[in-house]
């Protein structure tokens, strides 16, 4: 094992007691010498069963134990591992297992009624970690049979996980396997924890991953703070009070969330809120989808100037990154880019301070779509700077601004409009608990800009309030850019992430529609 390596090895070794994850539903603990161990000997399980470097497997799991033991084990093990978000229907898990080559498949019981219905029999190796599935090896067992001895050949694995597919098919990102030894501090996998914890873990350091272990920044972070030593609790759903109680009584330093979860906290009464010590907190930081502006303001009036905010992508070609102080001089803001950043306009030329465009990047790792070579072309452009595919603009002092995906652009009489804005706006209203502002058909205009809202607890939605959030939003934007009309709604269409599926959205009022140009 290489000295000081980053890895749960390295810790087992020097505080092999010290837990490294800690289920939020009932305090099951999992120490360091636990996790070293069952990844290993699942890792040489997946050898023994001819999985070689470079192979993949398909994690559909919650956030359960055995999800960070299982992604360890392929990370150590040199394979692919991709996390299929366990809400999927068959037909879609199926899409991704055959996508992948998948040659394992490792899920539970509680999937019986997805697994049941999927075609299997390309899957080489299926395993399930709780519960009985016919044919499957059972998961325990086998860790209690296996061989858990160390053995020479451990390297670096890499996750390939799938675009959430809002826009079409979902992609998987592919990156480059680095050939290092596990744990090497000189991978790409260790220098990104080293970037993500900023540096290192001491030894009361607490994680709280609130969000599902099937997206790319939950997994990522979780298993770079493991990679530090850090503590991780694990929240198989998120709740809002339940997210305030665990930081009290694990007295976590650092978390990671998402907007949504801010809107879902501040939605809690004042008395509820102040009934919890926050006062562990070090570092929060949030990503996913940029913050409403009034959201923002209130949670760092409410826990300290301690919120970090980043933009970046699974496909890893450009971040940003804004501290609260940073914010409050640039409200709005997702950060100053670490690479050079350029916005490019319709034309492919760079535009100037305060213009929206295509927002690219310089550098970046190396990566590509799985299988699909055109995509992969298609998000570069001739000077060889990549895209995300979000608009936005910078400010004269660099900081970026980001003001929609393009595919969420609304063409109205042959304006472009960015919902962004009017839904940053609506999430201000105390009437509104979540906001999506979409394109809908319109025999004049193309398309005509609709609100479609989720209100909060105890208000009564109806004509009135729609007239009354349509003029709020007219105060702040140009009229234009605001919703003509407000549908209201029991749930937006949300994953457990907070990722909104504008396109589900969308499809309700296009579905009559042979073309989405009117």
């Amino acid at each position: 094992m290489i000295e000081r390596a980053l890895s749960p090895g390295w810790h087992a070794l020097h505080t092999p007691d010290r837990p490294a994850v800690v289920m939020a539903s009932d305090g099951l603990t999992v120490t360091y010498a636990e996790l070293d161990e069952r990844s290993r000997t699942f890792a040489r399980f997946l050898r023994d069963q001819g999985l070689e470097t470079g192979d993949h497997i398909a994690i559909l799991l919650g956030n359960d134990r055995a999800f960070l033991e299982v992604a360890w084990a392929a990370q150590r093990a040199g394979l692919y591992y991709t996390a299929i978000n366990r809400h999927l229907r068959a037909a879609e898990v199926q899409y991704v297992l055959d996508d992948c080559r998948a040659k394992a498949l490792i899920t539970s019981g509680r999937a019986t009624e997805t697994v049941l219905n999927l075609n299997v029999s390309r899957v080489s190796v299926q395993v399930c970690t709780e519960g009985r599935l016919a044919g499957f090896f059972d998961y325990q067992q086998l860790l209690s049979t296996h061989s858990a001895e160390q053995w020479t050949g451990e390297c670096e694995g890499r996750e390939m996980l799938y675009s959430s597919g809002t826009t079409g098919f979902p992609k998987g990102v592919r990156k480059q396997l680095s050939a290092s030894a596990f744990g090497d501090p000189t991978s790409a996998p260790a220098q990104i924890a080293l970037a993500v914890t900023a540096g290192g873990a001491g030894p009361d350091t607490v994680f709280l991953c609130p969000a599902p272990l099937y997206h790319s920044a939950p997994l990522v972070c979780s298993m770079s703070w493991q990679r530090v030593g850090a503590t991780v609790v694990l929240m198989e759903r998120f709740d809002p009070r339940g997210c305030l109680e665990l930081i009290e009584r694990y007295r976590v330093t650092d978390a990671q969330l998402v907007p949504t979860m801010f809107t879902r906290m501040l939605r809690l009464p004042r008395s509820e809120r102040e009934a919890y010590d926050l006062s562990s907190l070090q570092r929060v930081t949030h990503t996913g989808a940029p913050c409403p502006v009034a959201v923002k303001r209130q949670m760092i009036d409410w826990w300290g100037p301690i919120i970090d905010e980043y933009y970046s992508g699974t496909e890893d070609i450009g971040v940003t990154l804004i501290s609260s102080a940073e914010w409050l001089e640039h409200p709005g803001s997702v950060g100053r880019p670490l690479e050079r950043c350029h916005i490019v306009g319709e034309d492919g030329q760079e535009l100037p301070p305060g213009a929206v465009g295509v927002v690219y990047f310089e550098g970046g790792r190396p990566f590509e779509y799985h299988n699909d070579t055109t995509k992969t072309d298609s998000v570069s452009n001739a000077a060889g700077w990549r895209t995300l595919g979000d608009m936005g603009y910078l400010d004269a002092d660099g900081y970026l601004y980001l003001t929609d995906r393009k595919a969420h652009m609304i063409i109205s009489g042959g304006v472009n409009i960015y919902p962004q804005e009017a839904e940053n706006l609506l999430a201000g209203h105390p009437a509104v608990a979540d906001v999506a502002v979409i394109g809908v058909p319109d025999d004049d205009m193309g398309e005509a800009v609709k609100a479609v809202i989720e209100v909060t607890d105890a208000v009564v939605p109806g004509e009135a309030l729609a007239t009354e959030l349509i003029a709020f939003c007219r105060d702040g934007l140009a009229t234009y850019k605001c919703p003509r009309t407000v549908d209201f709604v029991d749930a937006l269409p949300r994953d457990a992430n907070g990722k909104m599926y504008k396109r589900l959205l969308r499809d309700q009022y296009w579905e009559n529609h042979a073309s989405r140009i009117v």
